[in-house]
């Protein structure tokens, strides 16, 4: 049995970061076409483009502003034109921040997870779920955290966030369920990514101890997730937030 997306159309925002670059190569790799966001790093989503198309696969960049609908629904313009309607999106990106306590967070910071996590799903869904619908087959795909269930110290403002948007992919997921769209989250944990790789970075024995795998996961084990929840594999999976963090949170039933 494979995963494969022949024929689909994949977009990834935040594609050109540490774990949306695996989830690109992932879905190409299953055969998807893919679009390529971005906010600021155009040469590494040129680089991207190049690896995909190097596959045999078609693929686009495009840069947009994720807390701007006006931005996203330009973005949908322009993939429709070269592309074609989108049938997976996997909304990955967020603001980066640095993470202190309540007190000290400012709240530019909660805004920017707000904006980051809940608008851009929502306006990711405004702009392609009525082609999904149209068709009646689509996959909306949410990158959470495991931080959503951890609550530590500093995490306030990620987490209030990324909760948010667990809320709003809940109650999508029964709003369209009807038209075979189905509506997921990933919640990756402390993850091994490239730039682990090259700073030789991978352990943390602290963190490790508390896994029941006892080791960190690695971004093409995220990107798998992705892919099988992208695939038709997932058909009758719906409203889910699973954990790829190799059992440091596990949710009660």
């Amino acid at each position: 049995m494979n995963i494969d997306l022949s024929g689909k159309i994949a977009l990834v925002t935040g594609a050109t970061g540490e774990l949306g670059r695996v989830m690109i190569r992932t879905l190409a790799k299953c055969g998807a076409d893919v679009v390529i966001h971005y906010r600021s790093n155009e040469a590494r989503a040129l680089e991207l483009q190049q690896e995909v198309q190097s596959m045999g696969r078609r693929a686009i960049i495009v840069e947009a502003d994720i807390t701007s609908q006006d931005s996203i629904m330009n973005m949908k313009a322009k993939v429709v034109e070269q592309l074609g309607a989108v049938d997976i999106v996997v909304a990955n990106a967020v603001v980066q921040y640095q993470w202190t306590s309540v007190l000290e967070q400012a709240a530019e910071d909660y805004r920017s997870q707000f904006e980051s996590c809940v608008l851009q799903s929502v306006f990711l869904a405004k702009a392609f779920v009525p082609g999904m619908i149209e068709k009646r087959a689509g996959r909306m795909i949410g990158i959470n955290t495991e931080c959503s269930m951890q609550n530590f110290e500093t995490q306030s403002a990620y987490v209030s966030g990324k909760r948010g948007m667990d809320g709003v992919y809940r109650v999508l997921a029964k709003e369209v369920g009807g038209h075979q769209i189905t509506v997921n989250q990933v919640a990756p944990g402390w993850t091994i990514s490239e730039r682990d790789r090259k700073s030789n970075s991978e352990r943390n024995e602290g963190y490790e101890k508390s896994v029941a795998l006892k080791r960190r996961g690695t971004d093409q084990e995220i990107a798998n997730a992705v892919a099988f929840l992208a695939s038709d594999l997932s058909s009758f999976i719906t409203g889910a937030y699973i954990p790829v963090c190799g059992g440091n949170i596990m949710p009660s039933i």
